[in-house]
């Protein structure tokens, strides 16, 4: 067997689509919204990792610090042989993960973007020739099938990116991970703590205005791939932490009476002064509340990690039997 296989399970104009429906409907409800996923292009991607590395912004430092410190008890729980990563990227955190299993025969990244995953299966074969990986162009949040590769198997969520998701797409989500697992294979969770509302929104509105470019880097995915007649310029960056939600609102605030036009999909957005669209739900959690949410979805908390601040957590999860 090759170590190495691509396996498309979406169409090849599945992101295309999607923007487009997400654009449709997100523009002309009240209010206005937009998915987090969009950030995503070339651009965002650098900023987001910009982001990372910005003294405002703790989660990244925080998750790997927890990987470092427990990466050796994570193997020593489940005895994975594949591991399974949903979101991978540019799987940079899991390289922690991977070195603490010495059994591990296959690694199976799962991301929509396919230069990304080529890119980082070529780097990862080049350390570690002996590894399989089986590389996925899926969408997580939509089912998965998963290839046949040997088992325990571990399913990593990592960076916290559960937030992004509303509670009853938590829920849906959570439900379709637990359909992935069998008897010995285990979930592993990254979720970002409530704490200080300084804190948070320090975190999503940094000094220097990178996550400000980050939010409205999303109008110019527009622009480019829709045609939207719009100027990222015309729009501020506004992050609110929501202390009944317990999550931080990431919004674009128009700054004067403007029309957005989308040739392409027929639409002219009227935006007041003033008006607000959200691009970004972060949900912060605490540990009865994953304990719950996991629960409901047939799996069992087993295990709970945080960083020697408290900040961020890593969960183990196994099937409730």
């Amino acid at each position: 067997m090759s170590p190495f296989q691509l396996t498309r399970t979406l169409p090849e104009d599945a992101t295309g689509a999607a923007l487009r429906d997400d654009v449709l409907h997100g523009l002309t409800r009240t209010p206005k919204e937009l998915p987090p996923k969009w950030f995503y292009d070339a651009r965002g991607s650098e900023l987001f990792e910009e982001i990372t590395r910005l003294p405002e912004y703790y989660p990244t430092r925080a998750e790997r610090e927890i990987l470092i410190a427990r990466a050796p008890a994570i193997a020593a729980a489940t005895g994975a042989r594949t591991l399974v990563e949903l979101g991978s990227g540019s799987s940079e955190k899991t390289r922690h993960l991977l070195d603490a299993l010495p059994q591990l025969h296959s690694y199976v990244p799962v991301d929509v973007s396919e230069s990304a995953l080529t890119g980082a299966a070529g780097a990862l074969l080049e350390e570690r020739p002996g590894l399989h990986i089986h590389a996925l162009i899926a969408d997580f949040t939509r089912g998965l099938v998963l290839p046949g590769t040997p088992g325990p198997r571990l399913v990593v969520f990592l960076g916290g990116t559960i937030g992004n998701l509303l509670p009853a797409e938590r829920a849906r989500f959570l439900g379709s991970v637990r359909t992935l697992l069998g008897p010995g294979d285990a979930l592993l969770l990254g979720t970002d703590l409530v704490k200080s509302e300084e804190v948070l929104v320090r975190a999503y509105d940094d000094a220097a205005g990178v996550t400000a470019e980050f939010n409205r880097n999303v109008l110019r995915v527009l622009a480019r791939e829709l045609g939207a007649e719009v100027d990222p310029a015309d729009f501020e960056h506004v992050a609110r932490w929501d202390r009944e939600r317990e999550w931080i609102e990431m919004r674009l605030r128009a700054r004067s009476a403007l029309t957005v036009r989308i040739p392409e999909l027929g639409l002219a957005v009227p935006f007041a002064r003033g008006e607000e669209m959200r691009t970004e739900v972060s949900a912060k959690f605490r540990q009865e509340g994953v304990r719950k949410e996991l629960a409901e979805a047939g799996l069992e908390l087993s295990a709970w990690w945080t960083d020697t601040e408290g900040r961020f957590a890593l969960s183990l999860a196994t099937v409730i039997t």
